[in-house]
């Protein structure tokens, strides 16, 4: 007896037995895989790539078949990225480019999927629809892809291109999600109406709006009025939020994806206890949630099945990244002051990922008539996107002209938040009696992000605050800032007079 048959019988299925043993040893498999970044291999596609050496064409041999469970675990996944990436955007850093990130993330989408859709309508003679479906899925960037290459890569971008991307690949997925959903309609509902299909979008996206804004404020309300027992408890509360915004606005019609981003924005443009670490701490689970993801879609995809797509596959590919891509964009930042250039690093940086993968399950689950084919085409013209446009990031960039060093890029508001080696100047307030702060905590005073409440002293103890710590009479207060003149005004803050001060 050799070791393969004692072993085969434990990795041949998934079952309810060995889940978390295969699942852990993937997940540590994919962890030792993202080491090899430093030859240039985007880790993304390594957590693709374990997934299909285990699965049943490959050494593994486990057998996983189930798209409805792939396409369970791809909307929870995208749900945690979608709020991470929420979480630290600021509105500081996207004011610039807010416009043309939403006209990249909604009319651009349209025509990526118009003109991609056209064209594999023609080179396959499929029909129109199918052809549609194929680019409404392949038509958004992914925010997983652009997220992890972007924040990984020691480079500086010059300019906002940097938010301009986030601010996309943050909130194109909405757009195409309702896109595929239509064509999948179409191909499988026999008296399909367009007007259905208007109504749906405009209920979507209006509801998911809702939704997630009105989360977002509830979010900051919830988190500065409760107080848990232990801070441990407080990213379970921000999980729970996150599950119940997305189920929520899905449950009643609305867009998931849009409102969980949505709300995520909101409440990290607010200050609430623990924004820190709360940050740091879905930052984490976003990376989780990508190698669970790309593990699972690599379990599903059967490699011998796309051998026969690869020459359309990389003809559909070539034409989506050079010229769907860039015409879309050079169409949509027309009337936006963004020069050639930086248009063409736009093109570029149009990564599909894992979100084309997981939106190419749900016509496998409506039975769509060719969704197996257009299932690994997908993931095909996925792998190619994220291999050759994310190694290649850095290099298009420096020909393109647009780094700078990264010593002298420019600071988000989110680095100046969270880096504390950043502060310059350190000083300690003592709050005298007749201050206004008195009796609030430090979370309700709005500070601005370039101050940090370092350690407080009480009674000749000290403690870091956690936000929701409340100020007292005698208190002194050491803070770290990036200039003098933002602690004048922090002083001022503490001694505003009641009448005139905004809690």
């Amino acid at each position: 007896m050799v070791l393969s048959d004692v072993t085969a019988p434990l990795i041949s299925s998934i079952t309810l037995d060995n889940i978390l043993l295969i699942g852990s040893i993937l997940l540590f498999v994919s962890l030792l895989a993202s080491k090899t970044t430093r030859f240039g291999i985007p880790t993304l596609l390594l957590f693709l790539l374990v997934g299909m050496l285990a699965g049943q064409d490959g050494p593994g041999g486990i057998v996983f078949n189930d798209p409805k469970i792939t396409k369970f675990v791809g909307a929870i996944a995208l749900s945690f990225i979608l709020f991470s990436g929420g979480l630290e955007t600021r509105k500081a850093d996207i004011k610039p480019i807010v416009w043309q990130g939403l006209t990249l993330s909604t009319l651009g989408v349209i025509l990526t999927a118009v003109v991609v859709g056209l064209f594999v309508s023609w080179v396959t003679g499929w029909s129109l629809v199918e052809g549609l479906l194929i680019g409404a899925i392949v038509s958004s960037t992914d925010a997983a892809a652009v997220f992890s290459i972007l924040r990984s890569r020691s480079i500086g971008l010059k300019g906002n291109l940097k938010p301009l991307l986030e601010l996309e690949s943050g909130s194109n997925d909405p757009m195409a999600y309702i896109l595929t959903l239509s064509f999948t309609y179409l191909l499988t509902v026999k008296d399909a109406n367009w007007i259905v299909l208007i109504a749906v979008f405009f209920k979507q996206m209006i509801l998911g709006g809702v939704v997630g804004y009105a989360a977002g404020l509830a979010m900051h309300r919830i988190f500065n009025w409760i107080r848990l027992e232990a801070e441990g408890l407080y990213p379970v509360l921000l999980i729970t939020m996150v599950l119940l915004v997305f189920s929520f606005s899905d449950f009643i019609g609305g867009n998931a994806f849009l409102a969980v981003y949505l709300s995520a924005y909101v409440l990290g443009n607010t200050d609430f206890i623990h924004k820190k670490s709360l940050t740091k701490h879905f930052d984490g689970q976003a990376w989780l949630m990508q190698i669970i993801m790309f593990i699972t879609l690599g379990l599903l995809v059967t490699p011998s099945a796309i051998m026969p797509l690869i020459g359309l596959g990389l003809l559909i590919s070539a034409f989506l990244i050079l010229i769907a891509r860039p015409l879309s964009v050079f169409i949509t930042l027309h009337f936006f002051k963004i020069n050639t250039r930086e248009k063409l690093f736009v093109s570029w940086v149009g990564l599909r990922g894992a979100v084309p993968i997981v939106l190419a399950t749900y016509p496998m689950i409506a039975s769509v008539d060719k969704s197996n084919g257009i299932f690994h085409l997908v993931f095909f013209i996925s792998v190619t996107s994220v291999l050759i446009q994310g190694s290649s990031l850095p290099l298009v960039a420096k020909w393109l002209k647009l780094t700078v060093p990264v010593s002298s890029k420019k600071k988000s508001v989110l680095d100046l938040e969270q880096a504390w080696e950043t502060k310059s100047v350190y000083k300690a307030i003592p709050i005298e009696p007749h201050f206004n702060c008195i009796g609030h905590s430090i979370v309700d005073l709005k500070l601005p992000p370039s101050i940090i409440v370092a350690l407080i002293e009480r009674r000749n103890k000290f403690f870091i605050s956690d936000g929701a710590t409340r100020l007292h009479a005698g208190d002194v207060i050491y803070i770290m800032a990036d200039d003098a003149e933002s602690i004048d005004q922090l002083t001022d803050c503490f001694n505003t007079p009641k009448e005139k001060k905004k809690i």
